[in-house]
């Protein structure tokens, strides 16, 4: 599965910079929309037959909340210990970090500090998405199932469910939507909070 992802955005690359129709361009954020609800929609039916999976999230009660709270604390104390690596203020690193892979909200957050930071943001993040579509298989088979949801951040709702439920099964799937949910409400309010301390 990942050589497969892997094809698809080095094929995609190669069509957008080579044959993609320049009037198509304006309509692009609605393609992406399209093609993301399509991938949802079949993962929904997927996880929808599966007809024991709210009995499981119901026995896992509150935990379920701790796979969220702990790749949040990862995510913050992680980019500020590289932060202190390539001596970047803490603050500004660990701004970073709570982004969790949203990079289009993070990103304009902090460029209202500085455009480097707002782009060091974007490239950041982005690059967690990337990683993650390449690494989730890989985590899945060899590390574990629930940790596989660790590299998406605030993308295990979206764009790296599909991936997710693929390389797992239903359970970890609905505990996927429901960490990217937590994480996606957390960015709005820690990246400006870290920046104020």
């Amino acid at each position: 599965m990942t050589i497969r992802i892997l094809l698809a955005v080095v094929l995609g690359i190669a069509v957008g910079f080579f044959a993609f129709p320049a009037f198509l361009v304006p309509h692009m954020g609605l393609m992406i929309n399209i093609g993301l609800w399509l991938l949802l929609f079949f993962v929904g039916i997927d996880i929808g037959r599966q007809k024991d999976i709210l009995e499981k999230i119901k026995k896992m009660g509150v935990k379920v909340l701790l796979v969220p709270m702990m790749i949040g604390v990862g995510s913050i104390v992680g980019t500020m210990l590289m932060g202190l690596i390539i001596k970047m203020p803490l603050k500004e690193a660990g701004a970073i970090g709570a982004g969790f892979g949203w990079y289009t909200l993070s990103a304009i957050e902090l460029s209202k500090h500085s455009a480097e930071l707002g782009t060091l943001a974007f490239v950041t993040n982005v690059s967690r998405e990337v990683i993650a579509l390449v690494t989730i298989p890989l985590i899945a088979k060899y590390i574990g199932k629930v940790e596989s949801i660790a590299p998406a951040g605030a993308t295990a709702m979206d764009t790296t469910l599909p991936i997710i439920s693929r390389a797992t099964d239903g359970t970890v799937a609905i505990i996927s939507f429901i960490t990217g949910v937590a994480l996606s409400t957390m960015v709005p309010i820690l990246v400006p909070l870290i920046m104020s301390l």
